[in-house]
């Protein structure tokens, strides 16, 4: 018989865009990259109420799986064991300033507890192992690294956006740690004979017309679907990316893929993508201004980050992270039955 694994697919407002990325794309890859194993998928209910904290375990226990995987941090309190937890990283705690105070005692306590408790805890980048170690105690050999994959629509050739100007792009929310405002001090320091606007997705937060000049402007695009996201990556002088820390940061996988350039806050960059970007270090806006002006200026430089980037990309895979989960699950249960 296949062993029985159950997948926590909750889709909840707590999870950001990439952890929901993440949930849909792993529960409908995994069976196909796992015909050996069974999968039930539990996808109903929210954080943090009755459907939580007593139906989910409760409706996970009757399924009598081999192994549970809760695909985010949130989690309930009590559930059958075995069980694998995904933690993409613990921002919260690396800048407890920028979130609400509830956030680091809920992490210290619950995330720690279910950690602790955890066959194994699975993570998108080798960064985050330290951090695990750090904040919730848990042990670097409980831990496995799976990176993230990417979606095929930036894979494929895009139409490359074309706006009145070239342009410098921003993907991702607007959430302190993501250090906007070091984008905007680099991009408003490039020299005024630059005509070149800046691109960002979401809302318009930041008041962008305070930023027009005579020959370049902040246009802000609101949501922007994968389709069009894809072209707006294959037109852009480069994706610069200066948030503080990332998980994984699929922004910077995305772009690589669709044949942007990538210019990265060395702290957020993935380990798996070092060497195909250029970087700069946090907060510092002098820096990351000197690399968009040598994209700017250097044709060649800017093919040979495009090239290092899709060739990267390439590696990285949606099905590649399920067969690597999949690779945990079986760890796990054959260990048990041994």
């Amino acid at each position: 018989m296949r062993a029985r694994i159950a997948l926590d697919a909750r889709v909840t407002r707590q999870l950001s865009a990439g952890m929901q990325t993440y949930v849909r794309e792993l529960t409908a890859r995994l069976p196909a990259a796992a015909p050996d194993l069974e999968f039930s998928t539990f996808a109903g209910g929210g954080n943090f109420g009755w459907a939580e904290l007593v139906r989910l375990p409760l409706a996970i226990r009757a399924a009598k799986p081999a192994l549970t995987h809760y695909l985010s941090q949130y989690t309930p309190l009590l559930m059958p064991r075995p069980y694998v937890v995904t933690i993409h990283d613990l921002i919260h705690l690396l800048f407890p300033e920028n979130f609400k105070r509830k956030v680091g005692p809920y992490y210290r306590s619950v995330v720690r507890h279910v950690a602790g408790r955890a066959a194994r805890v699975i993570t998108d980048d080798a960064r985050t192992v330290a951090d695990l170690r750090r904040f919730l105690g848990i042990a670097p050999e409980r831990v496995r690294v799976v990176p993230l994959g990417v979606k095929e629509v930036y894979l494929q050739p895009a139409v490359p956006h074309r706006g009145a100007r070239p342009y410098f792009f921003y993907s991702g929310n607007h959430r302190e740690h993501k250090d906007l405002a070091t984008l905007l001090d680099a991009w408003k320091a490039l020299p005024e004979s630059d005509a070149v606007d800046l691109l960002m997705t979401g809302a318009d937060d930041i008041g962008a017309s305070q930023f027009a000049m005579q020959n370049r402007k902040v246009i802000v695009l609101g949501d922007v679907p994968a389709n069009e996201l894809a072209g707006y990556y294959a037109g852009a002088v480069a994706l610069v990316h200066p948030a503080l820390r990332e998980g994984f940061g699929l922004p910077m996988l995305e772009a690589m893929a669709a044949g942007s350039p990538v210019i990265a806050c060395a702290d957020a960059l993935p380990s798996v993508l070092r060497g195909a970007a250029l970087t700069f270090p946090a907060r510092d806006a002098a820096g990351a201004s000197r690399a968009m002006q040598r994209v700017l200026a250097d044709q060649g430089l800017r093919m040979k980050l495009v090239n290092e980037g899709r060739a990267r990309a390439a590696e990285f895979t949606w099905d590649r992270c399920a067969r690597e989960t999949a690779n945990v699950y079986r760890e796990i249960v054959e260990g048990s039955t041994r």
